[in-house]
């Protein structure tokens, strides 16, 4: 599996298959992100194909993960966990001390999946997703 940056064209190729992904950001914020400096995405690959991606925004020494998307049919494979380990790397090579994040309380994977990464709830934020599901919030500081 490789990874790089994400590109405009890799995110018109995601859009035309939003339907392998969970429900996330439109087309038209992705884009924003994308051109702005503060935010870095990537995406992963296999065989040719994107079969997942992240992003993260960095704040002065604060980085937060917007985002962690896996496809469906590519699940359960470590991807997620990898795209992971490449987020916090980014932001390490960024001088960053923390990364934040927020996951909704009922995605027991997600959760385990962070805190198998060292992440700590630190918070909940109410009615986060679509205004009726909670948020952790969870934080992990970084070791220079």
């Amino acid at each position: 599996m490789d990874f790089r940056k994400m590109t405009l064209e890799d995110l018109n190729k995601i859009s035309t298959n939003l339907n392998n992904f969970d429900d996330f950001w439109t087309f038209g914020i992705f884009k924003e992100e994308l051109t702005n400096p503060q935010c870095h995405y990537i995406i992963a690959i296999q065989d040719d194909d994107i079969v997942g991606f992240g992003g993260i925004s960095v704040v002065l020494d604060e980085a937060n993960i917007n985002n962690i998307a896996v496809r469906f049919d590519k699940r359960n494979n470590k991807i997620g966990s990898k795209i992971l380990q490449n987020l916090i790397d980014i932001s390490k090579s960024l001088n960053c001390y923390f990364v934040t994040l927020e996951v909704n309380v009922e995605n027991s994977s997600a959760i385990k999946l962070y805190e198998n990464f060292g992440f700590k709830n630190i918070g909940i934020r109410k009615n986060y997703y679509k205004g009726q599901f909670d948020a952790y919030i969870m934080k992990l500081m970084i070791e220079k």
